[in-house]
């Protein structure tokens, strides 16, 4: 199983597509958006799943497209709540157009996304859309927990976890099972590899957290200390606060009041508190504790073995990040 093949093989199917059409200021950004690269890992996973249980990936790349242009929208939009300047090093969609062309073209992409579940026959056209549609509004619920986590001072680990799960862990499971379902498994097979990638997405988004606090600058692709700036309740922080001296959680709650215009004495400071406390390791302990539970479904799979083994070459390709 080669993943640079996947990817390939996805990347010729959207490019065979003509997004531009009249009127081009609606379709213009949702061209600029999907060819701004990625490593595309959503509709690889598509593609896999459906290689996995049916021994071929052609059928499902219109699934992989759906999967891919939904989480593009889900980028526009979250650019413009976040007022983010860019997007994978470029300008983004409502930085070079403006807030109501990026808010229309998003719409128009989530319509678009349910479009190509056109392509298949009505009993996986309904499987498709019906985990489409609860996967589509549980990445809503998760957004929505993580701007109402912005102004609470009472997040909980718990609570945390939920909403990366809601946010992002849920379209890496729904990529995967979209896939089982094109190749038309059983209900246990897709069920069995929902929740791997499940487990997989919230090991992916803890490592996320770890690498932009303590990643290294030249390979993490986004700025170091982000989440400290934009003062961000991850797993670190909240540990950090529930295991601290009263003296450290108390700088914590104070550097996490304020934005401020200079950030590198905050980042320093707030990253010193976490190393005092060893935040690095126990976030560490909970990305192998949900890689782990991820590798634990494979074994009840009925598949071959090779491609259990494919499975976990690719989450361990996946978080093989440089930490």
């Amino acid at each position: 199983m080669d993943i640079l093949h996947y990817q390939n093989e996805f990347l010729s199917y959207l490019e065979s597509k003509k997004w531009i059409h009249e009127p081009k200021n609606l379709y213009e950004p949702i061209d600029y958006i999907l060819k701004l690269g990625g490593k595309r890992i959503r509709p690889v996973l598509t593609l896999m799943a459906s290689d996995i249980f049916s021994d071929g990936f052609e059928k499902a790349l219109p699934a992989a497209l759906a999967v891919e242009v939904f989480h593009n929208f889900t980028l526009v939009h979250d650019d413009i709540m976040d007022d983010a300047p860019l997007r994978r090093g470029k300008a983004t969609v409502h930085e070079k157009w403006d807030i109501n062309t990026g808010i229309l073209s998003g719409d128009a992409m989530l319509i678009l996304a349910y479009q190509y579940f056109e392509n298949y026959e009505p009993a996986v056209f309904q499987k498709l859309a019906i985990l489409f549609g609860k996967t589509a509004l549980e990445v809503c619920d998760g957004q929505q927990l993580d701007v109402d986590f912005e102004t609470r001072n009472d997040v909980t680990i718990d609570e945390y976890i939920n909403m990366i799960r809601l946010k992002t862990s849920v379209l890496v499971a729904a990529a995967l099972k979209m896939g089982a379902i094109v190749a038309e498994t059983n209900d246990e097979n897709a069920d069995l590899i929902y929740a791997f990638g499940l487990n997989l997405g919230l090991a992916f988004q803890l490592q996320d957290d770890y690498l932009d606090t303590f990643g290294d600058p030249e390979t993490f692709g986004k700025q170091i200390g982000g989440d400290i700036i934009e003062n961000k309740k991850t797993y670190l922080y909240l540990k950090a606060l529930e295991i601290s001296s009263k003296e450290d959680k108390g700088k914590l709650e104070y550097f996490y009041k304020n934005k401020l215009k200079e950030n590198s004495v905050k980042i320093a400071e707030v990253r010193r508190i976490f190393e005092l406390n060893d935040i690095p390791l126990l976030i560490k302990g909970e990305i192998e504790n949900y890689t782990e539970k991820a590798f634990n479904t494979l074994s009840k799979m009925d598949i071959k073995d090779a491609d259990k083994q494919n499975l976990k070459n690719f989450g361990l390709w996946l978080m093989n990040r440089s930490v």
